[in-house]
């Protein structure tokens, strides 16, 4: 067969298989509906033109969408779609996995975000943890995450398990050499997790600047220096006794503050205000927001506080225990987290400015370093998310998880003695 004949059959085949394919997608499309819809396929219609109209904006103007952080329903469009998928397997994609939700920013970043992008945006931005407890809606594993290491695939170092395999709690342990901060690789392999809704770069983790930053306490206790809230108060756990808010995240802030005060001399500010409480019931939908007003109003009063913390606790799957032992007590874990005004699809998030991340930063590695020369078991890797949570208040703020849901209310008091030494430690430049 001649070169020229070839030429003009091989266009032919090819619209030839495109047609098919074509007229096979529609039969199909048309067997479905009718299976599952009979006759009324208006509906459909719709369905399919408004997914198609909010998929064109996602796509070609994704600044003006805020993505979403609850499931929504499944459109009849969305399942038509699934459904022909399945018949072309080709067209299969994977589902990445869920990311560990702490929290999201407050209400006020929404309301921001709908000024700027009305009638695109249907979904309100839901907060940590939307109930107390692991079965409730909204509570994600902070274990997993933190095991899986979803973006930078950040393990526990061997040389730390080493460490505190072989530690006596109280005494110091190890000291790293500064030079080995200089490595970002190894700081980031041995001390953060990185949310995949982040990034971080070897520039803005300057880990010996982090270091060496002084983060001594430079007020004198005749003035407040500490002050400790819960955004979220009704954090309770496996033996909490209902309606005895002393066995509940804020009776373990509480004995924080007094560890602070009668051991270590500190000035501490107990604010045990219930933000995540509307008309009696739980609704963590603005709470940030509340926490906010509420704590830069005394911030306002107090002008000599230097330390911030939101005493929190994990939500994580029942069978999994965030549990050590430190002088012969069994003690909870605890995980301090940073967010980053930044995300890994937009870059900084402008409107959730932050001048203190690298304070945060390096307040929060400071203090795990401590942990592990003292406490090496006592610490889980620092968790870097990417809004802001309240922590450009201060420059020392800290978020700090402590424990989860299934840990008992004595190892978190336990954990509170280990939490005021590292602190201790760091604000006195030890």
């Amino acid at each position: 067969m001649s070169q020229n004949k070839m030429e003009k059959i091989i266009p032919i085949l090819l619209w030839i298989i495109i047609g098919g394919l074509g007229i096979y997608i529609f039969i199909k499309c048309f067997f479905i509906i009718k299976t599952e819809y009979g006759e009324d396929k208006t509906t459909i219609v719709q369905s399919f033109f408004t997914s198609t109209q909010e998929k064109a904006i996602e796509t070609y103007l994704p600044g003006l969408v805020y993505e979403k952080e609850e499931e929504t329903e499944e459109t009849p469009a969305q399942w038509l779609l699934g459904k022909v998928m399945e018949q072309l397997p080709f067209f299969h994609y994977m589902k990445s996995e869920e990311d560990y939700d702490l929290a999201v920013e407050s209400d006020s970043t929404y309301e921001k975000i709908v000024a700027e992008n009305s009638g695109f945006l249907e979904t309100k931005i839901l907060e940590e943890n939307q109930e107390a407890g692991p079965a409730d809606a909204g509570e994600e594993d902070a274990t997993d995450a933190e095991d899986t290491q979803k973006n930078q695939e950040v393990t526990s170092s061997d040389d730390e398990n080493a460490v505190a395999a072989d530690s006596a709690a109280g005494s110091q342990i190890t000291d790293i050499p500064l030079e080995k901060f200089q490595d970002y690789d190894f700081v980031i392999s041995n001390f953060f997790t990185i949310d995949k809704t982040t990034t971080l770069s070897s520039e803005q983790l300057n880990a010996p600047t982090l270091v060496s930053k002084d983060m001594r306490m430079t007020t004198g206790n005749d003035q407040p220096q500490i002050l400790i809230y819960h955004t979220h108060s009704q954090e309770d756990f496996r033996d909490s006794t209902d309606g005895d808010a002393s066995t509940t995240v804020v009776g373990v802030g509480e004995h924080l503050a007094t560890i602070l005060r009668e051991t270590y001399g500190y000035n501490v500010i107990h604010v045990t205000n219930e933000f995540d409480v509307v008309n009696g019931k739980i609704d963590r939908n603005k709470a940030y927001s509340y926490a906010r007003d509420y704590i830069q109003q005394v911030l306002s009063e107090n002008p000599s506080v230097e330390v911030l913390i939101d005493l929190h606790r994990d939500g994580v799957a029942e069978e999994k225990r965030l549990m050590t032992t430190i002088n012969d007590k069994p003690t909870a874990q605890i995980m301090f987290f940073n967010g980053l005004s930044r995300t890994t699809k937009n870059g900084d998030i402008d409107y959730l400015a932050n001048p203190y991340i690298e304070d945060n930063l390096a307040f929060s590695l400071q203090l795990k370093l401590a942990a592990l020369q003292y406490y090496p078991d006592f610490t889980r890797t620092i968790y870097l998310k990417a809004y802001r949570y309240n922590l450009d208040l201060l420059p020392k703020s800290l978020l700090v998880e402590c424990g989860a849901q299934n840990s008992t209310v004595e190892e978190e008091m336990n954990a509170m003695e280990p939490l005021a030494d590292i602190l201790n430690k760091v604000l006195k430049g030890e």
